[in-house]
């Protein structure tokens, strides 16, 4: 490592609190395209005001744009270091009203503060430290924002995937974990929608001549959530079905997500969905596979990355356990590609996807060092 030390670099946490607010006070829940691209100009103009060569990625599949800012550095022949985060929660516009932004007790509080608009946060504020401090990188940074992460980013895995392919090292400020460690491996992530299908009545009069699909829907998922096993988990998350009360429903659709550790529990998870049959006469049930998060297995590159950081941390006095987890990221992709990637290395915090989502104020410098030590060190 360079002899650039962290713990001597002032940090603006204020600056970092008042531009927080900033971003989790524009909600952008990743089906509301229009949304999320109000972030993304948000995000445009501050990486612009930082120096960046900022362009945005034309959103696809109805999904918001992507935005993509280069910070000029020396360069080389193995390229630099790539920062990913995602503009997107999985909070609905409105949720200010019942999660407003507010600070409690050395929390704070907002939709999409945990994951991950505090880790985008303190990426950019790393930046302005490291300039304020006249502090020069050894490698170009890149960072690449998108914007439907929270649905398994079908329509930007090809942009992160090309991008990640030109750079050294990828760094993604995702929540860190409980323990306050990082993300050295992930496990895969796979996603399916489960259609039924019955036979209309109307349900007031001819109740009887229908198969309902919403009731055949409620026997599947009991079915379904009966496959869990330790190695391969089930959830159903949405279920959509019936037109009108008084109708006995055609059809009911409903998505489900799968975690799976390893090869062999992901392929008997998908062969026991795909074994699933009808349990009332009469109707029809089909699985239709989604989007996959594949299997990141720890590698040397992000060994030797995760050793880099915990001497950092180890310098600003805190210990940096790396850990296999689940929850999914763009960094299965990065990971998988063989990349050297770390994950998990915004701030601490609880309960994201939750009303009672939260970071712990004091750890936004923390974690801010942690990553301008990263953006000053590695490539020396």
């Amino acid at each position: 490592m360079s002899g650039f030390n962290p713990t001597d670099l002032s940090f603006d946490s204020k600056g970092a609190m008042t531009r927080l607010r900033h971003w989790v006070e524009c909600e952008s829940p990743s089906y509301d395209a229009g949304a999320v691209n109000r972030m993304a100009t948000i995000a445009a103009r501050e990486l612009a005001l930082l120096g960046a060569q900022v362009e945005r990625i034309g959103g696809t599949q109805g999904f918001g744009d992507c935005v993509r800012a280069r910070f000029e550095g020396p360069g080389g022949p193995d390229g630099g270091i790539l920062l990913i985060g995602h503009l997107d929660t999985v909070h609905p516009l409105g949720t200010l009203k019942e999660l407003p932004f507010r600070e409690k007790d050395g929390l704070c509080y907002g939709p999409g503060i945990l994951d991950m608009k505090g880790g985008i946060v303190i990426a950019l504020e790393a930046i302005a430290a490291l300039r304020r401090n006249g502090v020069a990188p050894n490698l170009p940074i890149t960072f690449l924002l998108n914007s439907d992460e929270e649905v398994g980013s079908p329509s930007s895995r090809e942009v992160v995937e090309a991008e990640a392919m030109r750079h050294r090292y990828v760094l993604i400020p995702e929540p860190a974990r409980r323990s306050g460690g990082v993300v050295v491996a992930r496990h895969a992530i796979s996603r399916f929608k489960l259609v039924a299908r019955g036979k209309p009545s109307h349900a007031g009069l001819r109740l009887n001549e229908g198969r309902s699909a919403i009731q055949e829907m409620a026997h599947q998922i009991i079915a379904i959530d009966r496959l869990n096993e330790p190695d391969c988990t089930f959830s159903t998350g949405v279920v959509r079905g019936g037109t009108w009360v008084n109708c006995v429903a055609r059809e009911c659709e409903a998505e489900l997500l799968s975690m799976s550790t390893s090869e062999a529990a992901m392929a008997r998870g998908k062969k026991a969905l795909q074994e699933l049959r009808p349990i009332a006469p009469g109707t029809e049930v089909e699985i239709v596979p989604g989007a996959v998060r594949p299997f990141w297995h720890t590698g040397a590159g992000d060994t030797a990355l995760h050793q880099i950081a915990s001497r950092i941390a180890a310098q600003l006095g805190f210990d940096l356990p790396g850990e296999v987890s689940g929850g999914g990221s763009d960094g299965n992709f990065t990971g998988a590609l063989g990349i050297a990637t770390l994950d998990g290395l915004g701030p601490r915090g609880d309960m994201p996807h939750t009303l009672e989502e939260h970071i712990v104020v004091d750890s936004l410098a923390e974690r801010g060092r942690l990553l301008a030590g990263l953006f000053a060190n590695l490539g020396a």
